[in-house]
């Protein structure tokens, strides 16, 4: 066994001497002589060091395998993973989302690659009676009683991603595609940088549990900062975060390491400190509290649609927000679902795979909620949650959402090869990075270009998908019109799958609806807190 574990060190023991020897008749041999010697170097290193046992017991050898533990990712992608693999984007959609991108042919021959009697595949019935639609893209009317200024917005726009998390030639390729396009593009809670600015595309401002761009120097909350950048005319909408799906219930930090002074001057933070995203906000504690700092912060904007965004978690703390929306007659413009499929953020193995309600029965019990207290038709709903095809919004809308927000979509859409070193500041294709050397490399322009070019033949596919099945908008999609097999023998549509209330359900509770988490749940929420209130 000791042979074994010093084998590589001892081969470049040997190979250094014996290309020694030939350097003496030809000086060349000097270059590869040089190379073992090094090797010979990190070996003794390797055995004297005492942080790593493996490095100490496998001199040299154990740094191959540290080789290939950071490649893994990406060999995965090319030589293991299937076509159909969703790890977690399988390579069939990123596929789509290159070609489409890159206006490149997208077409399939030879038939569907997807097993169409395995279970949980989906599809949507054609019509016989197709119809003809001549809207080039969709738009949703935001803004409910109390909002000015109204947003017409698209159906597929940028979901939440900051600067920090994104290079400055990422935003400012986003920015520039979602003008192109005419959609929008979500800040995420690191505020309005100069890069998003830069070509005046549409902004709709996150702001998050550090009020970024919105701070006093103590963390809280300046009502003074946010309405000078919340007047902006760019700025069309106001979201508050209060949970995301990449890590809900989590707070986050940026080390300071990370933070340089454009970061700093951009959040509102000290130059070289750790930046803190608290779990919860200060702003407010409960949920009537939460509504009138939503309408605080319509009225410091001028009445621009102002909303949330939330991956739901415990239900009766979403009923809670919904029974606030009653007693104080304060409504949302705007709710986003988001799903604990994940983002662009990092997050806790655990967080990233146990926690938060995935975005189908998020959204599900969102539109459900606001149909049975009848307040589904002031408040619009938007949803995130790996989007990527027209198939996937059709699904959503007819789930019950009024659009649909994507962020690693439009992440492949700029050329991201889906490394996952998002988090380590090393992404290849300058995209998630800080570091000026790899950022610099991505051309603005171009990528621009592809960002506007996959929102729109997405968008085009999904008109497409709405002539075939006979409707002349996708809100007239609903849960009737997704079929999905639930066995080999059996199919069912959505509709019958999944439970939807009728309007005014809720608002008689001798009379709840029989499902279970409303029958369970809706009681033991109160307005003016989160607890869960035992009957």
């Amino acid at each position: 066994m000791l042979v074994i574990r010093y084998a590589v060190l001892a081969a470049a023991i040997l190979a250094s001497l014996l290309t020694l020897f030939f350097a003496l008749s030809n000086p060349w041999w000097l270059l590869l002589s040089s190379l073992f010697i090094a090797l010979v170097v990190l070996g003794v290193i390797d055995m004297r060091q005492t942080h790593s046992t493996l490095r100490r017991n496998y001199p040299i050898a154990a740094h191959i395998r540290y080789m290939f533990e950071r490649m893994r990712p990406m060999l995965r992608q090319y030589i293991v993973e299937g076509d159909d693999d969703e790890v977690p984007f399988s390579h069939d959609q990123r596929s789509l989302v290159y070609q489409r991108a890159k206006s490149e042919l997208e077409t399939r021959a030879f038939g569907t690659d997807q097993n169409v009697y395995g279970t949980r595949y989906e599809w949507i019935n054609h019509s016989i009676a197709p119809t003809k639609i001549t809207a080039k893209d969709f738009r949703v009317s935001i803004g409910g009683p109390d909002c000015k200024q109204p947003y017409s917005a698209c159906i597929f726009n940028i979901s939440a991603m900051s600067f920090g998390s994104l290079s400055p030639n990422a935003i400012r390729a986003l920015n520039k595609g979602a003008r192109l396009g005419k959609f929008y593009h979500d800040t995420g809670e690191g505020s309005i940088s100069n890069y998003h600015r830069e070509h005046g595309g549409d902004l709709v401002w996150q702001l998050g549990s550090g009020y970024f761009g919105a701070r006093n120097d103590d963390g809280t909350f300046s009502p003074e900062r946010f309405a000078e950048r919340a007047s902006l005319e760019q700025v069309k909408m106001i979201e508050v975060k209060l949970s995301q799906g990449a890590k809900p219930g989590h707070g986050g930090m940026l080390p300071g390491a990370k933070v340089n002074a454009e970061i700093a001057r951009t959040r509102g933070v000290p130059e070289g400190q750790d930046c803190i995203s608290p779990a919860a906000h200060s702003a407010f504690s409960n949920p009537e509290e939460l509504l009138h700092f939503i309408a605080q912060l319509r009225e410091l904007s001028g009445g621009k649609p102002t909303g949330f965004k939330l991956a739901i978690g415990h239900p009766w703390e979403w009923f809670a927000i919904a029974k606030a929306m009653l007693s104080t007659g304060i409504t949302p413009d705007f709710i986003v679902v988001d799903g604990a499929e994940g983002g662009t953020g990092a997050a806790p193995l655990e967080f990233a795979d146990h926690i938060g309600t995935p975005m189908r029965e998020g959204l599900m019990l969102v539109h459900n909620t606001l149909v049975g207290i009848n307040l589904r038709d002031k408040i619009k709903i938007g949803a995130a949650g790996k989007i990527i095809t027209a198939f996937d919004i059709a699904r959503t809308l007819a789930l019950g959402a009024d659009w649909c927000n994507s962020a690693r979509g439009f992440m492949f859409a700029l050329g991201c090869i889906q490394s996952q070193v998002c988090h380590t500041g090393s992404c290849p294709t300058g995209i998630a990075t800080q570091n000026p050397k790899r950022w610099q490399g991505l051309n603005v322009p171009d990528k621009a270009t592809r960002v506007q070019q996959f929102q729109e033949r997405t968008v085009a596919t999904l008109r497409e998908l709405i002539e075939a099945a006979g409707l002349n908008h996708p809100n007239e999609l609903g849960p009737e019109h997704i079929i999905r097999r639930v066995s080999p023998t059996l199919v069912r549509s959505l509709s019958v799958l999944h439970p939807y209330l009728q309007p005014g359900d809720l608002l008689h509770p001798e009379q709840l609806p029989e499902h279970m988490v409303f029958k369970r749940f809706w009681p033991a929420a109160r307005a003016n807190s989160f607890a869960f209130f035992k009957q």
